[in-house]
């Protein structure tokens, strides 16, 4: 029986490879993938029978564990009525509801040009790097609908907004966009608050937005940045008559303790990116979420005035309903006091690290926790990245380190026992690996 297995996954692994072609994979000197059948809660099932702990919610989208009862039914009951319609000209009662959550849940702080004080209009587009292009696109064109043309962008060092056109020229220049470069669009980049003060002084009134990640960088190695420092940038938004753009494909729906990140600085951006947790690692789906006066800059009898900007599976459904049922998990049980838990539960179970010279810092924000190693290259393409992954695979663990920053990142219904398990290994490891 157990041959009879092995065959059938090795069998699995050479179609694979037969005709896929995988993200972020050099198929040259990568490890044969991952032969996953199924999962439950905080594990992912290989085809022969292995049990892996999911540490980075499969690439920061599931917060509820994998399967969950819930997310299932509301999933089967929506494909049993509606499966998909286009959005250009109708509408369905997922997508309605949903907007009407997310407007309610969204941060409420003091908003920029003279916003009611939080987001109104919900755009649906995929994923997270259109729902960034998205809201690149909408901040140009609002202006140019005003008739007052701003074409630059603002964004900050280390920035990383996604893969498509857009969202990789306000990233950072790095591995992920250096082979694109001819195809990307200028922009400035500053790496503090003070520098983006200056720059605005010299050049706002040609600035169409400012794009950050609020409280934490992911891709570009889990930065944590005060939340003091969000709080400038919205007023020095404010103070230049530009938008705000609040990238939270990757912190939001709990993932920094908060619901959202911007809430850590008390503030609402003009246009905030939603994604990934968006429908807890169900399907696909993005939201560009905007306030009243964006939105209405786009009403005209000319109907050249449009948002010209859509997707066939604009509010997919079957993705809509998810979505809700994931939002209503939250309203039912402390899901949040469950992230901070974590967070504290992190925080000491990572402290030993800080004092190994191998470990340059150690940094946790609600369900994120990242450990910098020490390296000669340091970077993404860092070879202790893929060394610490086969380590931590062998133990049962995955986790997927961004070069030489080791980060974990489970669904938030991982118990302290699993929790404590985890973090134990990490320590083991990052304590014993040879740099």
């Amino acid at each position: 029986m157990g041959c009879v297995i092995r065959d059938v996954v090795a069998d699995l692994i050479a179609r694979d490879r037969a005709h896929l072609w995988h993200p972020y994979t050099q198929a040259q000197t990568a490890v044969a993938p991952l032969p996953i059948v199924r999962g439950e809660g905080v594990y992912l099932y290989t085809e022969d029978g292995r049990r892996i702990l999911d540490a980075i919610s499969s690439w920061w989208v599931n917060i509820h564990g994998h399967s969950h009862p819930a997310l299932n039914a509301a999933l089967a009951a929506q494909a049993g009525r509606l499966e998909h319609v286009l959005f250009a000209g109708c509408t369905h009662p997922p997508a309605v509801e949903l907007a009407e959550l997310l407007v309610a849940l969204l941060p409420r702080g003091a908003a920029a040009l003279g916003a009611p004080p939080h987001l109104t209009r919900v755009f649906y587009s995929d994923n997270g790097s259109t729902a960034v292009e998205v809201a690149l696109k909408m901040a140009l064109q609002y202006w140019r609908n005003r008739g007052t043309p701003r074409t630059a962008f603002v964004a900050l060092d280390g920035a990383y907004h996604g893969d498509t056109v857009g969202a990789m020229s306000v990233s950072a220049a790095s591995v992920f966009t250096a082979a694109f470069e001819p195809m990307l669009f200028p922009i400035a980049r500053v790496p503090s608050a003070e520098a983006l003060a200056a720059h605005l002084r010299a050049d706002g009134g040609a600035v169409a937005a400012v794009i950050v990640e609020p409280m934490i960088q992911g891709a570009g190695g889990m930065i944590i940045r005060p939340a003091e420092f969000l709080a400038t940038c919205r007023r020095l938004c404010d103070e230049h008559g530009t938008l705000l753009i609040a990238d939270e494909v990757f912190t939001g729906f709990g993932r920094t303790g908060k619901m959202f990140a911007c809430e850590h600085a008390g503030i609402s951006p003009d246009i905030i990116c939603l994604s990934k947790a968006l429908t807890a690692g169900y399907l696909p789906l993005g939201a560009t979420v905007a306030t009243e006066p964006i939105y209405e800059a786009f009403l005209s009898d000319d109907r050249a005035k449009t948002f010209f900007h859509g997707h066939s599976f604009t509010a997919n459904p079957l993705a809509c309903a998810v979505a809700i049922a994931s939002l209503d998990l939250f309203a039912q049980g402390d899901v949040l006091g469950r992230v901070r838990r974590l967070q504290a539960q992190m925080t000491v179970a990572l402290a030993p690290l800080s004092g190994l010279e191998s470990v340059a810092d150690v940094r946790v924000l609600g369900g994120v926790g990242a450990i910098e190693l020490h390296t000669g290259a340091g970077g993404y393409l860092d070879g202790v990245g893929p060394r610490l992954a086969a380590e931590f695979l062998q133990r049962g663990l995955l986790l997927r380190p961004l070069g030489n920053v080791l980060y974990f990142m489970p669904p938030y219904v991982i118990t302290d026992e699993e929790a404590a398990w985890a973090l134990d290994q990490i320590v083991d490891v990052v304590g014993s690996v040879r740099l």
